[in-house]
């Protein structure tokens, strides 16, 4: 089941969001790694406390995160950690609360287990795919699990706040959707998915990393949820490639046959699958 990795992996989070609220908190400044990729003195930090505390935790495991100069170890197999450290810097940069810790841990390249933290509202979602996801607010802790929500005009969409494209405004067209919340991190909106407040999300661009999917996958899957690329497959963790070359579709399982062609047509419009 796990236990010792999400528990391990649960303590990292909270301490790494500790840390990014630490410089929250400060007149930060705001680098770039290319136009549309900011990164904070945050970002390092809990970037280096992640993977210190992973490496004496598991040391035979191999770790793979956003901030490290060297993730040679997604060419390995066996167990692989995913990390980012801050998913959401945007939001982070904008002082919206809206941003993340997620650690995922990919074993022979499937997403596992997963631990998405949200440190300005102490937010925890971690889950086993298998085994079931848990959230833990407010000091109580409860399962959660995907809306049965089959209909698609009666699906609640969460969308990027800061990454929406005219692709998607195609698909909430086509689908009929009425609703709509905004959200950053990947891991948070995947949260929302678990936790019934959303049922779909859907990230038409091959702007993400594998970093930001491995432990949302493992949340949604253990909550009974589906998240696959937009041609409906799934995730393999490793490689030198570390795009999401073919975008991100989270969704409850019920909708799940009714959504993947309507997005899979949208993103075939843009080019970004064949």
């Amino acid at each position: 089941m796990l236990n010792r990795e999400i528990a391990e992996s649960a303590r990292i989070a909270r301490r790494a969001g500790a840390i990014l609220m630490e410089v929250y908190a400060t007149d930060f400044s705001v680098a770039y790694k290319d136009e549309a990729d900011p990164v904070t003195e945050a970002d390092t930090r809990a970037n280096a406390y992640i993977v210190e505390e992973l490496r004496k935790a598991f040391p035979k495991d191999g770790i793979v995160a956003e901030e490290n100069e060297d993730n040679s170890d997604a060419l390995r197999s066996g167990r692989c950690w995913y990390v980012d450290p801050l998913d959401g810097t945007r939001e982070f940069v904008a002082r919206n609360g809206e941003f993340s810790v997620m650690l995922g841990l990919a074993i022979d390249g499937v997403s596992t287990a997963g631990v998405v933290y949200q440190p300005g509202t102490d937010k925890l979602y971690c889950g086993v795919v298998g085994g079931g996801a848990m959230l833990e607010e407010r000091g109580a802790r409860r399962p959660l699990e995907v809306s049965k929500v089959a209909e698609p005009g009666q699906l609640k969409l969460v969308v990027s706040r800061s990454h929406r494209n005219s692709a998607v405004a195609d698909v909430v067209a086509r689908l009929g959707i009425r609703e709509e919340t905004a959200s950053g991190s990947v891991g948070l909106k995947a949260g929302l998915i678990a936790e019934q407040q959303a049922d779909v999300y859907v990230h038409i661009s091959d702007r993400s990393s594998m970093w930001d999917a491995c432990g949302p996958e493992a949340i949604l899957k253990a909550a009974g949820g589906r998240f696959t690329d937009l041609e409906g497959n799934s995730y393999h963790y490793g490689g030198a490639d570390m795009r999401n070359r073919k975008g991100i579709l989270a969704c409850n399982a019920a909708a799940y046959e009714a959504v993947l062609p309507v997005v899979r047509q949208a993103a075939r419009s843009i080019g970004l699958i064949q």
